[in-house]
């Protein structure tokens, strides 16, 4: 496939993720969990810890793969070039299940999600798996694409995000993310989506620097 042609199917697999593969994993998590914000919670954490794992699992294969054609590429000035479509024709020798296992302990150790002691996250396990087969071939792509840093709190940013339709669409600020965003270098080419709502504002501020500040004006 021409690289126009993988990008265009790695993003309908993305797309496809975000349309189906997300509501599944919703449905799994709602069997245990009642609260929809923290299903929420767990599934952007989840596609966010999917993507470091295998943009780390990439750089590894990288090194190898370079390791295994530098007898034959020796001062060649189409070493990179030969690394990358080495790579592109194995991406089946990418270790996903391995990947799975590293996000399902980043998730475990992860402060933002809370859940019940009695759900295991290996229910998410086919959902963290297809994340991380796309994120590890959009490595491959020229420039490669990643997903977006988004913080609770955050100013919402129309260009990155939609909001969800239970949002206060008159809110400034995000209360938290569904779906992050998908960038090429710094341009959106995939938006995320996010939840807005006003009365969650007072949850971002610092009161004890609010408080030390009145101080300071007396």
């Amino acid at each position: 496939m021409s690289s126009v042609a993988r990008k265009a199917a790695l993003l309908s697999r993305f797309g496809d993720a975000y349309s189906q593969a997300r509501l599944d994993a919703q449905c799994l998590l709602r069997r245990c969990i009642d609260k929809a914000e923290t299903v929420q919670r767990i599934i952007y954490v989840a596609t966010v810890e999917a993507f470091h794992v295998a943009k780390m699992a990439f750089r590894h294969f990288k090194i190898r793969a370079r390791k295994s054609l530098t007898p034959s590429y020796a001062g060649s000035n189409d070493f990179e070039d030969a690394v990358l479509d080495y790579i592109i024709c194995h991406l089946d020798l990418y270790d996903s299940q391995s990947s799975v296992d590293d996000v399902i302990r980043a998730m475990n150790v992860n402060p933002k999600i809370s859940f019940p002691p009695e759900v295991d996250f290996c229910l998410l396990s086919n959902f963290i798996q297809e994340i991380c087969c796309i994120a590890f071939a959009m490595q491959t792509l020229d420039p490669p694409l990643d997903i977006a840093f988004g913080a609770d709190g955050e100013i919402f940013n129309d260009c990155k995000y939609r909001r969800s339709y239970d949002s206060d669409f008159t809110a400034p600020l995000v209360f938290y993310h569904v779906w992050p965003a998908l960038m090429e270098n710094d341009c959106v080419i995939m938006k995320g989506e996010a939840v807005t709502r006003r009365g969650a504002f007072v949850r971002f501020l610092n009161f004890p620097a609010i408080i030390s500040l009145l101080l300071d004006l007396r």
